[in-house]
């Protein structure tokens, strides 16, 4: 009988996410194979697909673990007993915006973005991983009121939403330049531009 051939153990998926990640932050989606990603991490590309299905998964869940990694943390800066809301916001701010051009995550997110309007799967994944970062932010902007740190106005609970939604889509505004590399965007600008924006919605 021929020598019976040691089967090679399966990547973590740890490990396929922080290949696929980098993958598509240099290639973009479009130019990534399984095959390819396959090769690089010596695994056959039916493995992958076995796995995540499709391109379109694959990116879904490189972001949903992606942002998994950046929400440890977001959760840490925000619980620090040492920081007042200020703090906590500019802590939040600091995290949400891009590195700087090319940034991976924000890579993985305009890809996210471009493929949505044809994937209804692409979309409910997009809301499910924005939910904490909407989440966190309602919950500190209510704190900064409670406090008497911030004056949204509007009713309660329902305030904190309309603000955050606000300070989140002025955020996205902010970042998409300078993730794709926009002459003249960059992250001390857009943090001042945000911090205008923040006294306007909050006072404080």
């Amino acid at each position: 009988m021929g020598e019976v051939r040691a089967r090679r153990p399966a990547r973590p998926r740890e490990e396929v996410f922080a290949a696929a990640r980098a993958a598509i932050a240099e290639h973009g989606l479009a130019k990534l194979t399984m095959a390819g990603l396959g090769k690089q991490l010596q695994m056959s590309a039916g493995h992958l697909l076995y796995y995540f299905g499709s391109k379109d998964q694959l990116l879904l869940e490189t972001l949903r673990w992606s942002e998994e990694q950046l929400g440890e943390r977001r959760r840490a800066a925000l619980a620090r007993a040492d920081s007042d809301v200020h703090e906590r916001l500019a802590a939040y701010v600091d995290l949400y915006l891009p590195e700087g051009p090319g940034d991976p995550r924000w890579i993985l997110w305009l890809e996210v973005w471009g493929r949505s309007p044809a994937s209804a799967e692409i979309r409910q994944g997009q809301l499910d991983i924005e939910a904490p970062w909407q989440a966190d932010l309602v919950a500190l902007i209510t704190a900064g009121v409670a406090a008497g740190v911030f004056t949204a106005a509007g009713d309660g609970a329902r305030s904190a939403q309309d603000r955050a939604v606000q300070l989140r889509a002025a955020l996205d505004g902010f970042a998409v330049p300078i993730a794709i590399g926009l002459p003249g965007a960059d992250r001390e600008r857009a943090t001042a531009q945000v911090s205008a924006v923040t006294a306007a919605l909050l006072g404080g």
